[in-house]
């Protein structure tokens, strides 16, 4: 019965935020914002509702450990797993606002978590902290978004460029400067009736079209109530279920939070990222990683702590391991997406093997396995420095071409002048 439900929660979670992304990102482009802010807003937000359910369910059912676990072990199954998995799917490209805006926020916001965390309790002051910056960040975000997009609009585009000198040359504008005639009132006429044929032509359909966007967003409603819906049952079964298994084998809410709920709840970011990548939107799959990770801490963190009586406990063994190694993730991820602003297949094979070492070390550790020690060891002292100096190397590989291509530009602009000789005399 306990297998049943844990398996039926998973598929309410998968239902529940497929449904909710789809209407979430429908809106989303209704309002007319690019696939990369959907992507960092309103589909982010939508994949977090998991966590949110989880994690609010763990607290107010007396499981902090639970809730906790659930949004470091998310956060961390997204970089690692998520995004490695699809980026073996195909190269994701990295827009510059991720690299120099977005990613660092999150790694501010893990550092931030961190430092409420180290005296054991995050209090509902401190929550409701992370869940003002993460208003902020929404507000500035999706305002310069807006004004990017008004710009896009305002400028002029190559038709307006060709029909603007046309009117300006017409033979009648010659005869009405030079004979003082003013044959104006004929090209108003023409002008006018040709405005008023483009008038009639977009009238018509102006109600069909209504209708249909009207219908639209009425979908996407429905899709957004059915999906919160499912998330909301599919959440409170995968905790039930995930408490029992976590009684019967002595393990505790922590682990089975960092592990088992973790990837649970990061499988609508795991669809929606795959899906997206797949269909060319790369950017929206990079951003609704990042910005689920950011949603992650400043709203189910933060609500969960606000809403949970006293705050929520933060477990010894989270502030000591899991929530730096939730840092160092986040970390990992910025380096990865300066590297030709893109995250290669090779990149995402090596995220997916770091997730695994990362699970394997959690679950010798829960075990109290004899391998644990020499595993720790090869990790500590092999793995994790070859793949710092590699990433590093990576790093200033891309540096020394990003300085290369600068230079050629800048003695590429200083040779243009040099080679334009002034024409000799005649």
């Amino acid at each position: 019965m306990t297998i049943l439900l844990l398996l039926g929660g998973f598929v309410l979670l998968v239902a529940g935020g497929e449904a909710l992304v789809r209407g979430a990102s429908s809106l989303g482009k209704t309002v007319g914002l690019s696939s990369l802010i959907i992507g960092l807003t309103v589909v982010s937000s939508a994949t977090s509702a998991p966590e949110l359910a989880v994690s609010a369910g763990a607290a107010l059912s007396g499981s902090p450990g639970l809730a906790v676990g659930n949004v470091v072990g998310s956060n961390i199954a997204n970089i690692l797993l998520v995004m490695g998995l699809t980026a073996v799917f195909g190269a994701l490209m990295v827009k510059v606002q991720l690299i120099k805006a977005d990613i660092p926020i999150m790694i501010g916001l893990s550092v931030i978590a961190l430092l409420m965390s180290l005296d054991g309790t995050i209090s509902t002051l401190e929550g409701s902290t992370l869940l003002g910056l993460l208003l902020v960040y929404l507000v500035v975000t999706i305002v310069l978004a807006r004004r990017q997009t008004q710009r896009e609009k305002n400028e002029p585009t190559p038709e307006d460029d060709d029909a603007a000198p046309s009117a300006s040359q017409t033979p009648s504008a010659t005869p009405a400067a030079s004979d003082g005639a003013s044959p104006a009132p004929a090209a108003d006429a023409t002008t006018a009736e040709k405005r008023s044929a483009r008038a009639g032509d977009s009238v018509k359909p102006t109600r069909p079209v209504r209708t249909s966007k009207r219908r639209s967003t009425l979908i996407d409603l429905v899709l957004l109530v059915v999906g919160i819906a499912l998330l909301v049952a599919g959440a409170q079964m995968l905790v039930s279920a995930s408490t029992t298994i976590a009684q019967a084998l002595g393990v505790s809410d922590l682990i089975i939070g960092l592990t088992i709920v973790a990837i649970g709840t990061s499988l609508p970011e795991l669809a929606t990222s795959v899906i997206a990548a797949l269909r060319g939107e790369r950017d929206m799959a990079v951003g609704n990683l990042v910005g689920s990770n950011i949603f992650n801490i400043g709203a189910v963190l933060g609500l969960t702590a606000v809403i949970a009586p006293g705050g929520i406990d933060v477990d010894p063994a989270a502030v000591n391991f899991d929530l730096p190694v939730m840092i160092a993730t986040a970390l990992v991820l910025l380096p990865l997406a300066f590297t030709a602003a893109a995250i290669g297949r090779w990149e995402g094979i090596l995220l997916v093997l770091l997730y695994g070492a990362y699970v394997t070390y959690l679950v010798l550790d829960a075990s109290t396995h004899a391998a644990l020690e020499p595993f720790s060891a090869a990790m500590l002292w092999f793995v994790l420095p070859i793949t710092a100096l590699w990433i590093a190397a990576l790093v200033g590989y891309e540096v020394g071409v990003l300085r290369s291509r600068r230079a050629a530009r800048a003695q590429g602009h200083d040779a243009a002048p040099a080679g334009q000789h002034p024409p000799g005399p005649s």
